[in-house]
Order: structure tokens, then C-alpha cells, then sequence
């Protein structure tokens, strides 16, 4: 879904270029109500700094990744371990619920809401890994984005109510179908979710690839500039503006696209390249709490900021 820097650099001036890698089309300009297991204990990433705020809690987080890498396993987009995700994250969302996709029978968006005035404000991931006949666990690409949303919907679920309303929703379909033809059959769950609620959403945060150790977020290459720096103001108000450097990186096709092409503010927090996608090695010693303790305090400051506005 994403593609190498230097191809998009030399690209710009013809908008969206294709590429593959590892086969997949890139393109520049992706049961059960048990509680997670407590984390255990993972080393903190380098140069990650610790955030002035503890509002956002980067164990219980990490315990949601591992939970789903080591818990429920691979989870493609159609499968019994990605609906016992599914159940177990609507359970943890405020007034979960599924939501289909139409045109894909058995693949399903599950959402949440914390009510207030419209358009809303929506926090947006993935929840399914890649499908390919060798199961990938999806620590960095999947889990880690699934993770930070659930955490920052417990916390936003326990503030006072009021102000802008703030929307949950877990993209089921991210991954293209046999990991191919991307541009195609890829992103079924955003298209479709933007598609039903056009004109209810006022700006997009869209989290992927935010677990990484030693995560570093330039703004990729097609999110809203203005927003985005809104993000870095909100990362330097918690103590880690240095997780969000001053820089544009590749242009990547993702969730937060199908808003794009409505008018939406969107804004695509991806650690990129990540030299472990849709491979063996996307495992949870890949991540750290520290990068999505980072993450978490500047997305949950920057919501708070949007609602009062």
C-alpha cells in the first residue's frame, strides 16, 4: 500500500505513481470479551522521549498488541480470529457496534461513538493483517494502530461529554485479498465507511504503522498540512514533538484516501518504510510501549483540542 521515498520524490510531478514490492501494489502519492493480558514488560525504544502527560496508559496498550499477536494470531480480513477480534474490540468501544461492508458479505467495520455535535471527529485503524496462505502476525501493521484506538477510546469514554462528537471505527478489508492487486480490492472498509457517512466527518485520524521502536512520523506525503500540524503542536504540548519531525515522506495510499477524495481533513500517522511489512518478522519484539505511549498522548491532546473546537 505504500511505496519507496526516492520513487515518490522523482514521481511528484505526475501525481500518483504505482510500484511493487514484495508483489503488492504500492502506490505513492495500509470471540470473546476477555480482558488483554498485562504487558510484559518490553524494553523501551531509544530516542523515543516519555511524555510530560499520563493520561494515555502505554501498558495496557501494549498489552492489546500482544494480545492480538500472540492471542488471537493472524487475522485476514473474512476469518473466525479476525471476528473474535472484532467482538472482543466492540465490546471495548463505546456503543459498539458492526457495521457491514457492502458488496464484501462476511467483512465487517466495527465502530464506536462518544456523542456530541456533528460533523464528527473520527479515530481510525485497521484490525485485519494481510491474507496470505503463511499467516503474518501484523504487530506493527495492524495490531499496534488497533491498539492505540481502543486505549484512547477508554480514556476519551471516561471525560466529561460535550463538545464535538468523536468516532471510533476499525476498517475491516484494509489488505488486498492474497496480498495483491492492492489498488483494487484493497481498503474496502474506509471506502465504504466514507461512502455511507459522507458529509458526517470533519476531520480523519487515521493510525497504522505507529508501534515501530525508535518511531519517527514525517508527514506523509498526501495528509492534510494543516491538520497535521496541528498533531505536532499537540505532540510538543505532551513533551514529544520529537516523534513528528519537521518533514514530508512518501505519499501513501491508505484509509485515510477514500476521505481525501471527499474534501475531508486527513491525516495518515505511518512509520514508513518499515522494513518488516508483510513479512514473518512483524512480531511484537518490533514495537515498544514508548512509541505508542508517544503516539497515544499527542492523538488523545490533539481530539481534545478538536471536540472544544
Amino acid at each position: 500500500m505504500l511505496v519507496v521515498a526516492l520513487i515518490v520524490q522523482l514521481a511528484l510531478g505526475a501525481a500518483l505513481v504505482v510500484v511493487a514490492v514484495n508483489g503488492f501494489p504500492l502506490i505513492g502519492g495500509g470471540g470473546g470479551s476477555r480482558a488483554a493480558p498485562p504487558a510484559a514488560g518490553a524494553p523501551a525504544a531509544p530516542g523515543v522521549p516519555r511524555p510530560r502527560t499520563n493520561a494515555f496508559d502505554e501498558r495496557r496498550a501494549f498489552a492489546l498488541l500482544r494480545y492480538q499477536v500472540e492471542r488471537i494470531g493472524p487475522r485476514p480480513a473474512g476469518s473466525p480470529a479476525l471476528a473474535r477480534l472484532q467482538a472482543f474490540a466492540r465490546a471495548r468501544l463505546p456503543a459498539g457496534r458492526y457495521e457491514p461492508v457492502p458488496g464484501h458479505p462476511g467483512l465487517r467495520n466495527v465502530v464506536g461513538r462518544l456523542p456530541g455535535r456533528g460533523p464528527a471527529i473520527l479515530v481510525g485503524a485497521h484490525v485485519d493483517t494481510v491474507d496470505t496462505p503463511v499467516g503474518m502476525p501484523g504487530a506493527n501493521d495492524g495490531a499496534a494502530g488497533t491498539a492505540v484506538l481502543l486505549e484512547l477510546a477508554r480514556v476519551l469514554r471516561g471525560e466529561h461529554a460535550g463538545g464535538r462528537e468523536v468516532r471510533f471505527v476499525l476498517f475491516d478489508g484494509e489488505e488486498a485479498p492474497g496480498d495483491r492487486d492492492f489498488l483494487r480490492t484493497g481498503l474496502r472498509g474506509s471506502t465504504a465507511y466514507a461512502r455511507a457517512h459522507r458529509g458526517q466527518v470533519s476531520a480523519l485520524i487515521l493510525l497504522d504503522y505507529v508501534g515501530v521502536r525508535g518511531l519517527r512520523l514525517a508527514r506523509e506525503g498526501s495528509s492534510d498540512a494543516a491538520l497535521w500540524e496541528r498533531l505536532r503542536r499537540a505532540a510538543r504540548s505532551v513533551g514529544v514533538g520529537a516523534v513528528f519531525p519537521d518533514r514530508v515522506g512518501a505519499t501513501i495510499y491508505d484509509d485515510h484516501t477514500p476521505f481525501l477524495r471527499q474534501g475531508v481533513p486527513a491525516i495518515d500517522l505511518i512509520g514508513w518504510p518499515y522494513r518488516y511489512m508483510h513479512t514473518l518478522q512483524d512480531t511484537v519484539d518490533k514495537t515498544s510501549p514508548a512509541s505508542l505511549d508517544a503516539v497515544g498522548e499527542s492523538v488523545l491532546a490533539l481530539v481534545r483540542e478538536l471536540r472544544a473546537g
